[in-house]
Formats: structure tokens, C-alpha cells, sequence
């Protein structure tokens, strides 16, 4: 069980929220982090600039003033000197990424820094729908989609030459040569450019470069661009004015309106089986209930904080089911303590989400309904008990929590939260039962060592690679190792909870009285030279186990980094980062900060 519930607990983390901040969090820090200082800018087309057929739009806004990254701890702490190291290390990662593609031509350090160059200057990447009247299913002869709504334009100011390198430095690294022809639209010159994937349409005009894969959307843009157009805009949509106020002065924004659905899968008496199938599982999981995507990241003086929301209606039966209500106080809250480095805890509705798809599965025809009842047999014989009890036995809160100032993953404490211990530990020993090799109670505290390879058979045991599980009243702990069990839990045995610590109370303070996710990671307690003498260790001994020689020079090269990098860089700038996430009547939230 501990297995399942580590390999479902990273499978949850990745569900749409957390994939959509995570993702968002790495591009924004990518794109702060690996620019030099710049002037803030305006972006090309700002929201109230873009047509109403917009669907979806990203806009980085141009690195930040001189001052704020003096001021700001995340970017005072990449311009660090000695973050050099780390810098570089990034950089030869890049390359060598890159560099693997043997069809193209290796990309130089200068050749990467000049491209890299090219982030100071805003752009706007979007995306707008195609006609009402053009099916999305439906595709020409040549299987390229039917409407390609893609667009970008980049503010080129002072990057004009180096654009132009980079273009071209694209276009010959292709296998397939290009057709490129000279042609006019919205008054403007502008490149055709054609191939067996299909058609784009490049322009340099002013200070803008603007590109397009469909003809009409890269006359609408510039249209936009030059002024000649100003029709209905995005900002005029009801999902653009209800996600507002995550919107509007980030250094990068980012807003997807989420189409409808009903349109693009019809299931009228002409469509095929497998639209009408479609359209029955669209119905039947309420996707109409979510509306929109959106979010920003904003310098707060010394802090860096990312905000956004997946937006809707969260009706009961759709996919709102996913996300817990939330809680005041999750019970994993109870095992914190003033040494606690690193604290992280999602709670998920998993009644929800398996209602949702036994929904889904009943409503999509016959050849997928007719499966349900089979599979919820055998897992009936295989638990012991229906899945709905089975899943009630669980709270839904899944945490980890970290009290080695060294960050070792050994001394990580896994949690899942539980109903009815008698039944959770009985659910237990049926699905690993042979894989138990002791068991024993403390108090009302059960403590389980089982082996990940091999189990109990007659011809006796074969056991190795032990984990270890501790069951409370109300959680199920896991870790590689006894010790942070017992350190967690020792002080409880006979004793009231102790209150979580100040400083986690004090951030956990600045959310809404109920979470579904809350983290806190205090950089300042982090033994950042003892960290480096580990993280040495497993770089060499990952050098050592390289099965290529580029795998073991890539490791060597980070080894390398490491030795030189001053660890002290990370607590003379940075603190905490904390986050948290919640729903409410306007669907699901997240707020995270980094100071």
C-alpha cells in the first residue's frame, strides 16, 4: 500500500492545478531568472487590443527595472556572483539538450546567451478559435488540422539583427527546404512561408515581428497592430471579466477561456458514433462548468508572488469534484514542529473523482458501460469491501514533510490521511499482506516494516529494500527509513497534539480559513554547506553509474558546479516560499510566494 499511495500521490500532483501552476511556476522563473536588467515594457498587444475570438494568450511584459532586481530576493539572488556556477550549470544543461539533436547544428555558449538576449523584450504568444461554422474534428486531405489560430509577435526593438540570426539559424537547421513567398497583407510585406506541415506567415514591420500559421489571423493581428482595426475585444468576454482580477500588471500573464465543448463534439443524428460518444462524456463530466484559466506573476518588492485560478461553476459531478473543500486545520499539521524545514499538503476528493469517472464511463455507451460493473467486482475481491467504502477509509489529505536540515530524502515523512483505523489496517494487510515482514503497536500507534521486493510464501521469506509505515488513529505514515517515524511520533504517544509553530501559523494565516493545498519551505533553515556535501556525493556517485559517457560528462559538469558554488548564496537572499490552494463558489484558487 505504501507504493500505491506514493505512486497515486505523485499521479494526483499532477493533476490540472498542480501541472498548471508547477509548469507556470518553472516559465516564470525561467523567464525572470535568465535575463539581464532591462527596462519594464508595455507588451505588444495588450488584452484590451486582442480580437474577441481570442482563446487563449500569454504575455511576457519585458524583464523588470534595475532596481527591482536589486530589491527583489529572487532576482537578487540569480544576479549573485556567486550563483555563477549555478548559472553556468543551467546553461551547459541547455546546450547539451539541445546539442543531442544530431540533425541540427550545435549551439554555442555565445550563441546562447545572444538568443537568450532576446527574452528582454516583450511579446504576446495567443491563440485565436476558428469560425463557428468549422468543425474541429474535421480535417483537409493533407491530415493538418483544420484551423490553425496560433500567433505571435515580439517587440524586436534593439534585436532587430539578432532576430533575423535567429530566424535564419531555424530555418536551416530544417530537413525539409521551406517555399517561401514575397506577399502583402493588411498593407504590410510579409514572408509565405509553405510546408508538408503546413503554411506560416512572417512579418518584420516597425518595431514589431509577427507570425501566423492562418492567413486571416495574421491580417486580423496586424490590423490590431497598426491601429486599423478595433473591433470586439477579449476583454469584453464574461471569462475574461470574471477572471479580472488575477489579471492585469504582471510581468507575465497568462488567460485561457475554455472552449465550448457542446460545439466542437456534436452528437446530432449525423455525427459518428465516436462524436455522439464524445459528446456524451463532455455531458456527462459537466465540463461546460469550467470557464477559464488564468493567472500572473507579479514582483512584490522582495517577494515574487504567482496567482491564479482554474474558474467556473463548481457544481456537483464535475470536474470541480477533483478538489477538496478544504479544511482549517489538516490533521498532517500535527506533526510539524520548530525544526520542520519543508511542509507540503493537498487534499483530494477521491470519492469525487471516482463517482466522476464511473459517471463518465456509465454515460459513454454500452462497449465502455458494460466494463464498469466487472472491474468494481474484482476490485471488491481484491479489497475486500465496495471501492466507496474502500475510498472512504481515506480523508483525502496527502503530505510530506521534511525535518533534515540537509534536505535528505531518506529522513522525507510521506502522509496519508485515514478514517477508522481498524478497517484502514485491515484494508492494509489485504493488499500487502505478504509483503509484511513485522508488525507491532505502540500505544495507539501501529508500526509496520515491509519489504518492496519479494514476500512471505510456504517455502518461507525472501525480503529486501524495506519500507516503513506508522498508522495513527487518523494517518498513515511512510518513509525509507524508522527513525523520522518514531522522532514524529514519539512526543504524541499519550499526549495531547503540540500547536503547530508560529511561523507556520503565521503563513497559513495570510489564506482563506479553509485550504486544500498549503506549503512552507523555510530556506533559512536549510544546513546549506551540509546540503552541498550530499548533494557532491550523489553527483559523483551518479557520475560513477552513468550508462553513457555523455550522461557521466553531464553529471561530471554538475559535480564540478557544485564544488565551486558558495552554498551561503541561497540564505543571503531567500527565506520562504509558501503557497496554498482553495475552492470556493468561483472554482479553484492557488497563491504562491517566494521572499
Amino acid at each position: 500500500m505504501a507504493l500505491a499511495v506514493d505512486q497515486l500521490t505523485g499521479g494526483l500532483q499532477v493533476m490540472l492545478m498542480r501541472a498548471l501552476t508547477r509548469a507556470t511556476t518553472f516559465l516564470s522563473l525561467v523567464l525572470v531568472l535568465v535575463l539581464p536588467s532591462c527596462c519594464f515594457a508595455q507588451a505588444p498587444l495588450e488584452p484590451p487590443q486582442l480580437p474577441a475570438q481570442t482563446s487563449f494568450y500569454l504575455i511576457w511584459r519585458g524583464t523588470p527595472k534595475g532596481d527591482i532586481r536589486q530589491t527583489n530576493a529572487l532576482l537578487s539572488f540569480w544576479d549573485d556572483p556567486d550563483c555563477a556556477p549555478l548559472r553556468s550549470a543551467i546553461a551547459d544543461a541547455l546546450m547539451s539538450d539541445n546539442n543531442k539533436q544530431k540533425d541540427k547544428p550545435a549551439l554555442t555558449r555565445d550563441e546562447l546567451t545572444q538568443y537568450a538576449s532576446l527574452l528582454d523584450n516583450p511579446f504576446v504568444l495567443g491563440y485565436l478559435s476558428g469560425p463557428d461554422d468549422l468543425p474541429a474534428a474535421k480535417t483537409p486531405a493533407t491530415g493538418a488540422p483544420a484551423w490553425q489560430g496560433l500567433f505571435f509577435v515580439y517587440d524586436r526593438t534593439a534585436k532587430e539583427a539578432l532576430l533575423s540570426k535567429a530566424v535564419l539559424r531555424m530555418r536551416g537547421s530544417e530537413s525539409d527546404i521551406p517555399k517561401i513567398s514575397e506577399v502583402t497583407i493588411a498593407g504590410v510585406p510579409a514572408l509565405k512561408i509553405e510546408r508538408k506541415s503546413g503554411v506560416n506567415y512572417w512579418a518584420e514591420t516597425g518595431k514589431f515581428a509577427v507570425g501566423a500559421q492562418e492567413k486571416t489571423v495574421f491580417e486580423l493581428i496586424l490590423n490590431r497592430l497598426n491601429g486599423t482595426s478595433s473591433g470586439p475585444s477579449v476583454v469584453e468576454s464574461a471569462a475574461y471579466r470574471e477572471a479580472k482580477p488575477l489579471l492585469g500588471g504582471g510581468i507575465l500573464e497568462f488567460f485561457f477561456r475554455v472552449p465550448d465543448l457542446k460545439k466542437l463534439v456534436s452528437a446530432d443524428s449525423s455525427s459518428t458514433a465516436s462524436a455522439k460518444q464524445a459528446a456524451t462524456v463532455v455531458q456527462a463530466l459537466k465540463l461546460e462548468s469550467m470557464h477559464s484559466i488564468a493567472g500572473q506573476v507579479t514582483l512584490e518588492g522582495a517577494k515574487a508572488r504567482l496567482q491564479g485560478a482554474v474558474l467556473g461553476e463548481p457544481t456537483q459531478g464535475s470536474l470541480f469534484d477533483i478538489w477538496s473543500d478544504g479544511q482549517t486545520a489538516p490533521a498532517s499539521m500535527s506533526l510539524l514542529s520548530s525544526g520542520t524545514v519543508f511542509y507540503h499538503e493537498s487534499q483530494v476528493n477521491f470519492l469525487g473523482i471516482y463517482s466522476l469517472l464511473k459517471n463518465a464511463f456509465l454515460q459513454s455507451g454500452a462497449s465502455s458501460a458494460q466494463f464498469v460493473a466487472p472491474l468494481e467486482a474484482a476490485a471488491q475481491t481484491r479489497l475486500g469491501m465496495p471501492i466507496p467504502d474502500a475510498l472512504g477509509l481515506t480523508t483525502g489529505e496527502i503530505a510530506s514533510l521534511e525535518n533534515s536540515p540537509t534536505l535528505d530524502g531518506t529522513q522525507q515523512v510521506r502522509v496519508l490521511g485515514i478514517r477508522n483505523k481498524p478497517d484502514a489496517l485491515k484494508l492494509l494487510r489485504t493488499l500487502i499482506g505478504d509483503q509484511v515482514a513485522s508488525e507491532r503497536n505502540e500505544g495507539s500507534i501501529t508500526y509496520v516494516k515491509i519489504s518492496l521486493h519479494g514476500g512471505q510464501s510456504s517455502a518461507g521469506a525472501a525480503q529486501w529494500n524495506f519500507y516503513h509505515l506508522a498508522m495513527t488513529p487518523n494517518l498513515l505514515l511512510g518513509s525509507s527509513q524508522s527513525e523520522p517515524l518514531h522522532a514524529l511520533l514519539a512526543p504524541s504517544v499519550g499526549n495531547a497534539d503540540p500547536p503547530p509553530p508560529q511561523n507556520f501559523l503565521a503563513a497559513r494565516s495570510q489564506f482563506p480559513q479553509k485550504v486544500n493545498g498549503f506549503s512552507y519551505f523555510d530556506v533559512q533553515k536549510v544546513d546549506w554547506p551540509g546540503m552541498k556535501a550530499r548533494w557532491l556525493v550523489e553527483a559523483k556517485k551518479a557520475a560513477a553509474n552513468a550508462k553513457t559517457a555523455d550522461a557521466a560528462a553531464s553529471q561530471k559538469k554538475l559535480s564540478d558546479a557544485l564544488d565551486t558554488m558558495n552554498p551561503q548564496v541561497f540564505p543571503r537572499h531567500l527565506h520562504t516560499m509558501i503557497g496554498a490552494s482553495w475552492k470556493d463558489e468561483k472554482g479553484v484558487h492557488f497563491d504562491e510566494w517566494v521572499d
